[in-house]
């Protein structure tokens, strides 16, 4: 457990610069440049993201039960994935109304993401990782709606091709990684 609460500390806390040190960040940019900072938080997010995955595979192994949640939770994790894939895609597909309404479909499918998994999962380790980034997500979420209000910052939705585009790419992603990528990275399946 503690490699996992290690590596939520390196990822989230490299992910939380802009939360709680804006100014900091700021000031490194200014000093490194743009592209070395860019290398260094890429590197400690990597670093932190393979301590999450090394911290939660060695977890799983003896596991700690805090609740056991029913089995119709399964379908509700399910259903509130499809939404964070579509959510997850507003935030690159351009000009999309998802986007332009929400601010930041990104976080927001983090939070709709670890809440399906907090619903469905009763283990420590499932509680420590998925609270861990709904309480991210939540902190983060706020900030950036205040920085948006505060620079007077909108969104712009463009045709509604582009509205399809988001939700058809995000169910097609949702498809793939249930039915594929789930087991093979993290070694549970979905729907079976």
């Amino acid at each position: 457990m503690s490699w996992l609460i290690v590596g939520l500390v390196v990822f989230l806390g490299a992910h939380s610069v802009r939360i709680f040190a804006e100014e900091w960040r700021t000031r490194q940019i200014e000093r490194l440049g743009v592209q070395r900072w860019k290398a260094i938080y890429s590197l400690v997010s990597v670093a932190g993201f393979a301590l999450i995955v090394w911290g939660y595979a060695l977890a799983r192994q003896s596991p700690l039960e805090v609740w056991s949640p029913p089995p119709w939770t399964r379908h509700i994790a399910a259903l509130l994935t499809v939404l964070t894939f579509v959510l997850w895609a507003a935030a690159y597909v351009p000009g999309n109304r998802i986007k332009a309404a929400l601010g930041h479909p990104l976080l927001l499918g983090v939070k709709v993401w670890a809440i399906g998994h907090l619903i469905s999962n009763g283990r420590l380790a499932d509680v420590v990782l998925f609270g861990a980034f709904l309480v991210w997500a939540v902190l983060a979420f706020r900030v950036a709606r205040q920085r948006d209000r505060a620079s007077v910052t909108l969104y712009p939705s463009g045709p509604v091709h582009r509205d399809i585009a988001t939700i058809v790419i995000g169910l097609v992603a949702w498809w793939v990684f249930a039915q594929h990528l789930h087991e093979w990275l993290i070694g549970v399946r979905p729907f079976g």
